[in-house]
């Protein structure tokens, strides 16, 4: 099985175009926090980059309701890709395909205030999740 969770923030707003054959095509990035400790013992935060990839009617939705600095739990397929940049140096790049989300934001970063509904692929907008920063994950 290949299944990856995510919780992290958007890292730009969301791209969408279509396929030669009109299917919608939507990708953003999203950044996923890590805190460990140092050999000192000192508390150090990385942040990894992961390039998500949303097909079909939930691209489109995707686009119109995701909007940079979110707090999102993506659900999808992981796929670890190797290239060469343009200076020679082999990298490698974190890609999901995404089959669900949820928008865990409170607000909406672009408002300011107001309420950010909770948005996914199977997911009951009453739910009420509470203040996710509060938990282990």
């Amino acid at each position: 099985m290949n299944k990856i969770i995510l919780v992290g923030h958007l890292g730009r707003d969301p791209e969408m175009s279509y396929t030669p054959n009109g299917l919608a095509v939507t990708k953003f990035s999203l950044a996923v926090n890590r805190v460990s400790k140092s050999q000192s013992g000192e508390r150090q935060e990385d942040t990894d980059w992961y390039n998500i990839t949303v097909w079909g009617k939930q691209a489109e939705t995707c686009n119109s309701v995701l909007k940079k600095g979110l707090k999102l739990y993506v659900d999808g397929r992981f796929a670890p890709r190797k290239y060469t940049d343009r200076s020679g140096v082999e990298r490698i790049s974190f890609d999901v395909t995404m089959n669900d989300f949820e928008i865990l934001s409170a607000k909406n970063p672009q408002q300011g205030s107001g309420s950010q509904g909770f948005v996914g692929g199977n997911i009951d907008e009453n739910d009420a999740l509470g203040d996710l920063d509060d938990h282990p994950f």
